[in-house]
């Protein structure tokens, strides 16, 4: 059999993520008829929404290409979620992988379980809206922001053959706890430890705020980070054919400079310097693939709301508005978040 091309494999790509889009975005607004078979109907809506979008697309675009890189090179990787609201992302990932289902069969990997999976989330007996210790493989659960990049360093630590890419939000970015974990890599050995991969997630606001570092510009960035010891890799962008292109450069190039450093260190070659380990930033939009207006008002900015932070379609009147003309906007609302239209 031969084997895909570069273009096939990101065709492929796309495809995986905006499945994970889909199944993030129908944890927070469905509790039946998971696959749209039907017309929509109010019983199928939950009567109150939980649960964020505004970060989960970019996590998903980002697990998607880490699942990439470790098919790859066949790779022993963690992914350490900062955001804490990005649970929708890694259960529908976890999900749609099979190891969701490996630990809970009755939310199997058909239409039933699908729709088991849509409505246990942020629901009366379910689940929680953040990357929980239910979800497999979760060892950071994010809703105290500020310790992810610890928690990565400490799994890399004395675990030579683990990569620990690691998301931080620019929201949790300002605090304080992880404003001072970014000096971690100064005592990372190459011989003997693992190797942490940040990725600064910088989608320009946090809750209805603009962020400091979403605001710098990338010569700013690049300063600040090559002071602290990193070699920034800039992804950004919004149109995602480019962006996933962008994303698997970039993390050829970063895995590239990991091997070689563990390599070099572990052939007889020690050095006095401390390597400088590679680091993604990432800019995407905050709801990235979201609808741009609802109810006549954009969704990304209105007035000091950042309504696509939680529900870009959210209030009960806008919903019961939508169900009244037949519910095809809604449908559309949710296929389209999936699709990035």
């Amino acid at each position: 059999m031969s084997q895909p091309t570069a273009a096939d494999e990101l065709t492929l790509l796309d495809r995986y993520w905006r499945a994970a889009n889909y199944l993030s975005v129908g944890q927070i607004y469905l509790m039946a008829n998971p696959l749209l078979r039907e017309p929509l109907k109010p019983e199928h809506i939950k009567p109150r929404l939980l649960g964020h979008w505004g970060t989960t697309p970019g996590l998903n675009f980002i697990y998607a290409h880490l699942n990439r890189i470790i098919r790859q090179r066949d790779l022993n990787l963690i992914y350490i979620c900062g955001p804490g609201h990005g649970g929708p992302g890694m259960v529908a990932n976890t999900w749609l992988e099979g190891s969701y289902s490996e630990i809970y069969p009755h939310i199997s990997q058909d239409a039933e379980g699908m729709q088991r999976l849509f409505k246990q989330f942020s629901f009366p007996g379910g689940i929680p809206s953040h990357a929980a210790p239910e979800t497999p493989g979760s060892i950071n659960e994010g809703g105290e922001l500020g310790y992810s990049l610890s928690h990565a360093f400490g799994a890399a630590f004395d675990n030579p053959d683990l990569v620990v890419p690691c998301v931080i939000g620019d929201g949790e970015a300002e605090t304080g706890p992880l404003a001072s974990s970014w000096h971690g890599i100064k005592f990372l050995n190459p011989e003997r430890d693992g190797a942490v991969l940040p990725i600064l997630h910088l989608n320009g606001y946090k809750i209805a705020n603009p962020t400091l570092l979403g605001r710098a510009s990338d010569d700013d960035l690049q300063q600040l980070f090559s002071g602290y010891g990193y070699e920034p890799l800039f992804v950004a962008g919004h149109e995602p054919e480019k962006m996933h292109v962008q994303m698997a450069e970039a993390l050829d190039n970063a895995f590239e400079k990991i091997a070689a450093f563990q390599q070099a260190a572990r052939s007889g070659q020690p050095s006095d310097a401390v390597p400088r380990w590679p680091m993604i930033i990432l800019r995407s939009p905050k709801g990235w693939t979201g609808p741009q207006t609802v109810d006549g008002k954009k969704s990304k900015i209105s007035g000091e709301r950042i309504r696509c932070r939680y529900q870009p379609v959210a209030r009960m009147t806008s919903i019961a508005k939508f169900l009244k003309s037949g519910c095809a906007a809604i449908s559309l609302t949710i296929c389209s978040m999936s699709r990035g239209s």
